[in-house]
């Protein structure tokens, strides 16, 4: 699932846990993917649960030519 507007990146797994709980209404323990971006778009955080725990995966992504 993708969040559709940009969210505070200094946030944290269990901050962004409750946004998917709260703002999107979905289980953030269920398996899916949440996807959440900077508001610069150059940035995105994805965050999941695989069965051992809550991940959290950063990246910033490479500006268009």
């Amino acid at each position: 699932m993708v969040a559709t507007k940009p969210m505070d990146f200094r946030k944290g797994m269990e901050a962004l846990a409750s946004l998917v709980r709260e703002s999107m209404g979905a289980d953030p323990f269920s398996g899916a993917v949440y996807v959440f971006r900077a508001k610069r778009a150059d940035r995105i955080k994805l965050v999941f649960w695989d069965e051992t725990g809550l991940c959290m995966f950063a990246k910033r992504l490479a500006p268009l030519a």
